[in-house]
């Protein structure tokens, strides 16, 4: 019989948490990289690294597309080294493969596991060998980590402590709705019967969902969005600040959407990159000027996307019922306060 979605994703999340996989196996403790091992690795793989995480629908592919537009940075999209199942560490997480980088007859390994040198040199090899030929010396990857949050940074601490790492926060409400749309768009197949229908109502009639006299989402679903952005903000903020210090920033995509050029040269700063260098804010504002996702979902789906402004703030406020409201503030309300997003619980 198959096992079904929701059984198949509690096990991998027991397998990433709790170490727990099925038949009784446990996962084997990956060692972190030595600071000698960095500096030996960087003699063969130079280029600064960075990661890009945020919550599902945050703007990542707009800052990632702002941020390569210097002459010196590169960054590409969703490699998922630490942010989604199975992970980069799965290439030595295996015991047999993990006895094999570690045994003592092997004399390659100067008595230490290799574990965390070949998941540093598979990764680094994956960013430089497109960033290099661009003649870039700063290199990221872009990868939502809405599936692990907090998790995502510790497991990139271990291979990459010496990396910086660029948080992007999104209104939690804004961010719904957009995931929403996305999943209506690109992945109908894999929707239950109840969001399926509401996905023909609105293609039929937007006008109840726009006005706010029928959900887009089931109460569930609601509930679940909350809940995911709320421990993706505040288990990635605290994390990356605790492991990172001053190697983690983040930022607001609204702020990015309003001040462009003031967030992506903070950016670059932060990433070391020349801000003295001609041309930058205009290739910025450019840059800001493009909508390839906007036009792709109204080629894929524009009976579905027509009546919305893609990238709009706010659209929220439009498409929330009262009893969407009540659910996300309860779950939501103080860590949208804490991101200023609102001042009370009174929306």
């Amino acid at each position: 019989m198959p096992v079904s979605l929701s059984k198949r994703l509690s096990l991998v999340r027991r397998a990433l948490f709790d170490g727990a996989l099925p038949g009784g196996a446990t996962r084997r403790e990956i060692p972190p990289i030595t600071a000698e091992e960095i500096a030996e690795v960087k003699t063969f793989f130079p280029l600064d690294k960075f990661f890009v995480f945020g919550h599902a629908r945050s703007g990542t592919t707009l800052l990632a597309r702002l941020l390569r537009l210097h002459p010196e940075v590169h960054c590409n999209y969703q490699a998922h080294f630490f942010t989604r199942p199975p992970l980069l560490q799965s290439l030595v997480a295996d015991e047999e493969v993990g006895a094999w980088l570690s045994r003592r007859s092997n004399r390659w390994n100067r008595g230490r596991d290799l574990s965390p040198v070949v998941l540093r040199v598979v990764a680094d090899f994956i960013l430089e060998r497109e960033a290099r030929p661009k003649g870039k010396r700063i290199v990221g990857d872009k990868s939502p980590n809405s599936l692990m949050h907090g998790e995502s940074v510790r497991l990139m601490h271990k291979v990459y402590p010496d990396a910086r790492l660029i948080f992007i926060v999104r209104d939690g409400r804004d961010a719904a709705v957009s995931h929403r749309f996305q999943s209506f768009i690109d992945s109908p197949q894999h929707l239950k019967a109840d969001d399926l229908q509401i996905r023909r109502d609105f293609a039929l009639n937007p006008e109840p969902f726009l006005n706010g006299e029928r959900s887009i989402f089931t109460r569930h679903g609601i509930r679940q969005a909350a809940e995911s952005w709320v421990e993706n903000v505040i288990e990635t903020e605290r994390v990356g600040r605790e492991l990172y210090g001053e190697r983690y920033i983040s930022l607001r995509f609204e702020d990015m959407l309003a001040r462009p050029w003031e967030q992506i040269s903070r950016l670059w700063g932060f990433l070391g990159a020349d801000l003295s260098l001609p041309g930058l804010e205009a290739l910025v504002q450019a840059e800001m000027a493009q909508n390839p996702d906007a036009a792709w979902q109204q080629q894929k789906a524009g009976e579905l996307v027509l009546p919305l402004q893609k990238g709009k703030q706010g659209t929220w406020r439009e498409l929330f019922t009262r009893p969407d409201r009540e659910i996300f503030k309860r779950i939501a309300g103080d860590a949208l306060i804490a991101w200023g997003y609102e001042t009370d619980l009174d929306w």
